[in-house]
């Protein structure tokens, strides 16, 4: 599979000398994954990095009630992990499964790791996509508490569209931290918006 999407991806996130990056996307493998299966499940220990070239997926947990509840969603150039299971080798409490055939590039945590001790520019690309994928999350909490359910949802069109073609709506509306019927109401709306 051609590296390339990971190249560009690496050298967008920290410039650096092409030949540095190309020895870092040597050491991920191909990893492909079909529409339904399970890139982490709940109850096991986290061991991969996932660079998704292709496809979409959706990460979950379970409420008090054994309700799915989506936590996020995941689309081509988009890094996936598991961060508490993946770095503190924690049993995991999320479910990170392929909502359509997936294709992308694996890292393994001791490969990671290697590459933290042995590499300063990979060292700044790890802490640079730590940081990223922080502000995204703490960007996503605060939405969740001074957005509107408007607000959530037409951020989510522009920001992944593609999920709109893949996830049940009830995955959606979880995400969003809705009812289906609410979801349905907006979307209502939004359609006479546009």
């Amino acid at each position: 599979m051609d590296k390339e999407p990971l190249i560009l991806f690496i050298e967008q996130i920290l410039p650096i000398s092409r030949a540095t990056v190309e020895r870092i996307a040597n050491q991920f493998d191909d990893s492909v994954f079909a529409k339904n299966e399970y890139f982490v499940r709940a109850g096991k220990v986290s061991n991969d990095y996932l660079f998704l070239t292709d496809g979409v997926m959706r990460a979950f947990t379970l409420d008090t009630d054994g309700r799915e509840v989506t936590t996020g969603f995941y689309v081509k150039n988009r890094v996936v992990f598991e961060v508490s299971s993946f770095f503190m080798r924690r049993i995991s409490d999320e479910n990170i499964q392929a909502l359509t055939d997936c294709r992308g590039f694996v890292l393994t945590f001791d490969k990671l790791n290697q590459l933290f001790h042995t590499m300063p520019e990979f060292r700044e690309f790890g802490r640079a996509m730590l940081a990223r994928e922080f502000a995204a999350f703490k960007q996503r909490t605060l939405a969740l508490i001074n957005q509107s359910a408007e607000e959530r949802y037409a951020d989510l069109i522009r920001t992944n569209r593609e999920v709109f073609q893949y996830a049940q709506l009830k995955h959606i509306a979880s995400y969003l931290g809705i009812t289906d019927t609410s979801l349905s109401r907006i979307r209502r709306e939004y359609a006479k918006k546009g």
